[in-house]
């Protein structure tokens, strides 16, 4: 049986940063935030799976919604959950500021990620995630640096949580239209593979401000809000699911091959190809193939 330990709580999709490599098109433009309700019925269910030991928040920029955030992490930690946020720390624009916001939180979360480079700041090492360390340390709040390097920049890929460490673009969402006409595209049958998300057995997911729980950003497995963690849990079966299936059987190469979509392109990586043929199956599989947002669709 395929065990799930982490639910990432996509807690908005707004974001006070429009980042080109972003995977959900995180913006200040973005609409879909969760309620206190939606996070009491998702943490509920989380539970009720009984595998899940991690719960994020995460966005767009959850520090967004700091009220509601911090009453969903009270609401976890009381359900006995570890707890992680991943935030780009906007927020602490000095040392005293950025202990005012952490506080409350302290004792309560086991990670602070924070996201500083260079399409967050102006420097790899902003003064907002320095602010963040020096509170942290003396919060006892256990931290953590996402740094993703520029796309002409060689690093290490990942599979994945993205480490704390300098890491590489992966080509989908926003990264897919402005990132990867800079870099180097290659034919489209070396991609038979996902590199980036272990889709046989993920053991973490992530679920939308609308109920949607993806497997990778814009493959939803069902809605929580339609049904409920464990049932959709118990019913996944990668071998026979309509984009799943595909991708573990030769990539986006055999994705698109068994849906007549051309193959004769050229692509930055396999996210990027497997992004591009997405968008033109999400009328065949607008069940699986969702929301909006992560797509560029807005209304």
């Amino acid at each position: 049986m395929i065990k799930l330990n982490g639910l990432h709580l996509l807690l908005t999709y707004q974001c006070t940063f429009e980042c080109e490599h972003c995977f959900v098109w995180g913006s200040p433009w973005q609409s879909g935030t969760m309620t206190v309700a939606d996070i009491r019925t998702i943490l509920s269910q989380a539970k009720e799976a009984g595998s899940v030991e991690w719960i994020y928040f995460e966005g767009g920029e959850p520090f967004l919604y700091y009220q509601t955030m911090l009453s969903g992490i009270n609401q976890a930690f009381e359900l006995g959950f570890k707890v992680g946020v991943v935030t780009n720390s906007y927020w602490a624009t000095s040392d005293e500021d950025a202990l005012l916001w952490l506080t409350p939180l302290a004792g309560k979360i086991d990670d602070l990620t924070i996201s500083s480079d260079l399409f967050h700041f102006s420097e790899k090492v902003s003064r907002q995630s320095k602010c963040v360390t020096k509170a942290a340390e003396q919060l006892n709040i256990p931290l953590g640096i996402i740094s993703i390097e520029q796309p002409e920049i060689e690093a290490l890929s990942f599979v994945g949580q993205i480490p704390s460490a300098a890491s590489s673009i992966m080509f989908r969402g926003r990264a897919a239209e402005k990132l990867a006409p800079k870099v180097p595209h290659y034919p489209a049958e070396q991609f038979t593979t996902c590199p980036h998300e272990n889709l046989a057995d993920p053991g973490r997911v992530h679920v939308d401000p609308y109920g949607d729980l993806h497997i990778c950003q814009g493959i939803s497995l069902g809605n929580l809000f339609a049904s409920d963690l464990k049932t959709i849990w118990a019913e996944f079966d990668p071998i026979n699911h309509p984009i799943i299936s595909a991708l573990l059987d030769g990539g986006p190469f055999r994705l698109a091959k068994d849906n007549n979509i051309p193959t004769e392109g050229k692509y930055a990586d396999a996210c990027h190809f497997c992004f591009e043929t997405r968008k033109l199956l999400r009328s065949q599989y607008p069940d699986t193939l969702k929301p909006d947002q992560m797509y560029a669709v807005t209304g």
